[in-house]
């Protein structure tokens, strides 16, 4: 009796209480949001006899007038700054100390840094944290004997990470240098100096021993195998539809394989109205068919289903020889209705303007002309790009794609355009303008200050089918991982807005 409630009752509650245990104190107190970092490398620099690139030392004594300066002692560092928690670290869980910019200061005793640089983002768009400005510099403790590298408040996705590589010299003493120390406070969890990812830690492997342990004396003979997450599913699904969302739905497709093995997803973006007739069309292909779009499905489309996903931030982008750099509201209006057909008459250059537009049908026009226009656009003609270029004057096109209008503005001196924030942030050759001096960003959306945005929808014909890989992605688009990508464009997941409502528009 005392054996089968040991075995029945007491081990298997201990084989759960434990593990729950653990879980709770890693995740709860000690903290969700963390961040972590490590030296990589920190090495003496000594002399070059032995160098395949003579003459680096003597490069970088010299001073800019040609001098040479008496550089004693140098080392090279390579810091790594990561987030290894189980949430996003935002801006605003950085609390700001000594410098009201940084978020973070890496001390170096008996060292001062003579140069710095940002070798790895692991994500392109971080690079903008590093801009001027930012609170990214480097300085020395006054009669501490203490360089100090100031880092910005860098929002970091889980696992999102970037290194800092560092040029220093002694300033004091000799032999080994005291270890390097990381300054700072993050809400809602901490900082924590971490090591190599290789090995396993002492906890997991307790905890692998007992559960293990636990097993084996409750006798379980059957195991389940299952080859992905609860809430996956196999087989192949295409995604169709707006080509402003093309890279944020290729970028979670390739994570939601990489999630749920036996899962793959091919894409044809080629418009959001497009998107939504195909599936209509195919009647969403058993489950195995997808439109994304800019804008809702309006009353062409009654089959559809449609699932609000975000609040898509957009930019107002021009070719930079129209030397504009902010428009308001009306001003853009006037541009795109031909009221103003030289930059001169809002303040810009001597040049005719080029409006490059999206076809009709484009959710991105959608919400460009009703968030900004409030009204249709004249009649276009049936000219193309590069012959409105040719005939050297004022004049307007039309594109099929996002990627097609930024590359005919970037072509085109004097063009005007529009298309989604993140993608005419990463295509060189054009500019994106601020709006009323507001600058496109996510918090400028959410206070509702910046004018030119839209919601993001997921189509499916009728109600997907329980268990289709369509329904399946869908609900990766809307929970932790896919919001993670979602929101690195750049764009508000509708889960987070103050008022849900706005996902839901009437315009």
């Amino acid at each position: 009796m005392g054996s089968d409630l040991f075995f029945g009752v007491v081990l298997p509650l201990a084989g759960i209480a434990i593990p729950v245990g653990a879980f709770v104190w890693e995740f709860v107190f000690v903290g969700r949001k963390r961040l972590g970092w490590r030296v990589q490398m920190d090495t003496p620099v000594t002399g070059e006899a032995e160098s395949g690139h003579a003459g680096a030392l003597r490069q970088l004594r010299q001073t800019a007038g040609g001098a040479e300066r008496n550089l004693q002692d140098l080392s090279v560092v390579l810091v790594r700054i990561e987030n290894n928690g189980t949430t996003t670290i935002d801006a605003t869980d950085y609390v700001t100390g000594q410098n009201g910019q940084a978020g973070l200061h890496l001390h170096f005793p008996r060292r001062r840094v003579i140069g710095m640089a940002v070798t790895e983002l692991s994500q392109p768009g971080l690079a903008v944290c590093f801009e001027p400005d930012s609170g990214f510099g480097h300085r020395e403790l006054t009669g501490q004997s203490v360089g100090v590298i100031d880092l910005p408040k860098v929002p970091l996705s889980r696992s999102d990470h970037y290194k800092i590589l560092a040029t220093l010299e002694r300033t004091e003493g000799t032999g080994d240098y005291p270890e390097p120390t990381m300054q700072g406070v993050v809400t809602g969890g901490g900082i924590t100096k971490t090591r190599g990812r290789s090995g396993v830690s002492k906890l997991m492997l307790g905890l692998t021993g007992f559960l293990v342990t636990v097993i084996a004396a409750m006798a379980v003979v059957d195991i389940v195998e299952t080859d992905a997450p609860s809430g996956c599913a196999t087989g192949r699904l295409t995604v169709v539809g707006s080509t402003a969302w093309k890279h944020v739905i290729e970028d979670a497709g390739s994570l939601y394989e990489q999630t749920c093995p036996g899962s793959d997803l091919d894409y044809a973006f080629g418009g959001s109205e497009l998107g939504m007739t195909r599936v209509t069309d195919e009647r969403g292909g058993d489950g195995t068919l997808l439109a994304i779009g800019d804008a809702p499905k309006g009353s062409d489309f009654p089959e559809l289903e449609q699932r609000p996903l975000a609040l898509s931030l957009f930019s107002v982008v021009v070719h930079p020889s129209a030397e504009v750099t902010d428009l308001s509201v009306e001003q853009i209006r006037d541009l795109f209705l031909g009221k103003v057909t030289n930059w001169r008459q809002v303040g810009g250059a001597d040049l005719p303007v080029r409006v490059v537009n999206r076809y009709a049908g484009s959710g991105t026009r959608w919400n460009f002309e009703t968030g900004l226009l409030e009204t249709g656009q004249p009649l276009e003609p049936s000219i193309t790009c590069n012959k409105l270029l040719r005939d050297g004057g004022p004049g307007r096109c039309q594109t099929g794609s996002t990627g097609e209008l930024l590359g005919e503005v970037a072509e085109m001196p004097g063009a005007v355009g529009y298309s989604e924030y993140a993608d005419a942030a990463g295509t060189a050759g054009v500019d994106s303008v601020t709006i009323g001096d507001v600058p496109a960003s996510r918090d400028a959306v959410a206070e509702e200050t910046y004018p030119f945005w839209g919601v993001e929808y997921a189509f499916s014909y009728g109600d997907f089918a329980p268990g289709s890989i369509g329904a399946s992605f869908v609900r990766f688009l809307l929970q932790d991982a896919g919001q993670d990508v979602i929101r690195s464009y750049g764009n508000l997941p509708c889960a987070e807005l103050a008022d849900p409502s706005r996902c839901h528009p009437q315009r």
